[in-house]
């Protein structure tokens, strides 16, 4: 029973973490806890994918597709206090506009944002919404579901694979490698998402593997950019890490509907 409880107060760090929602009072915190709630990112992702869903399926009974869409990802950028959207501006500022390691972790830290940052997010979301808005209706809950919990689970992998590149940050509790038993525990929702979707035939499982696969590549390729950039990953990149997967799988997926030979 204490097992239980105690993985029970991981989540609800995690969740603390990164969204709004209230936890309960019962969970307390200790530092220590921050740092093993790694393990349930990716099940933030699925709280949130479920919320951004929900507000999806409601406006698509009422209006078109885009504006159903958008205002889903807004509810989602309301919920997590656009925490990662936050941290890809800022890595596209600091990767845009520094040269040397020092200047482009300096440029990163400073809370105002640039034009570089401006830009980028503001390309993010339009790609995003765009995507999602051409797929296929009946796709698109599934597809919010599974990017959302995939995309943190990509988050999840920097870390498993890459040291902190900073002595301080706020993500740095958060920093430390973790177990393989915890990784694994971290791609549980991702699994069972794709089980269940492909038991039901909410999305095609050749559809689903390509944006893994994608999802996978993009990951690899921001990893060699921090790591060429500035020996590390921050917090930012993490969040950063996180938007380009959603994104790529976004894209993956649509482009499995553009290839009907691929699904």
């Amino acid at each position: 029973m204490q097992t239980i409880v105690h993985q029970l107060r991981l989540f609800f760090i995690a969740v603390q973490f990164f969204t709004r929602i209230p936890i309960p009072a019962w969970v307390g915190f200790e530092s220590s806890w921050l740092q093993a709630s790694v393990r349930y990112f990716p099940w933030v992702g699925l709280v949130v994918g479920a919320v951004v869903a929900l507000v999806y399926y409601l406006f698509a009974q009422i209006l078109p597709q885009t504006p159903a869409v958008l205002l889903s990802t807004i509810a989602g950028v309301y919920l997590t206090g656009a925490f990662h959207e936050d941290g890809f501006a800022d890595m596209c500022d600091g990767f845009g506009g520094g040269y040397t390691v020092q200047r482009v972790l300096e440029i990163m830290q400073d809370s105002r944002v640039g034009a570089y940052g401006a830009i980028g997010i503001a390309l993010m979301l339009a790609l995003k919404c765009s995507a999602l808005a051409n797929l296929p209706p009946k796709w698109v809950v599934a597809s919010l579901l599974l990017a959302h919990s995939a995309s943190r689970l990509a988050a999840t992998s920097i870390i498993l694979c890459m040291d902190y590149a900073k002595d301080q940050g706020k993500a740095k509790p958060l920093a430390q490698q973790i177990s393989k038993a915890e990784y694994v525990m971290a791609c549980l929702p991702v699994f069972a998402l794709l089980a269940c979707f492909t038991y039901f035939g909410y999305l095609p499982w050749i559809a689903m593997l390509l944006a893994l696969a994608c999802a996978a590549v993009a990951t690899a390729w921001m990893g060699w950019k921090m790591q060429r950039r500035i020996g590390g990953f921050t917090g930012d990149c993490l969040g950063a890490t996180q938007q380009v997967a959603e994104a790529v799988m976004y894209l993956a997926l649509l482009a499995g509907v553009a290839r009907p030979a691929l699904v």
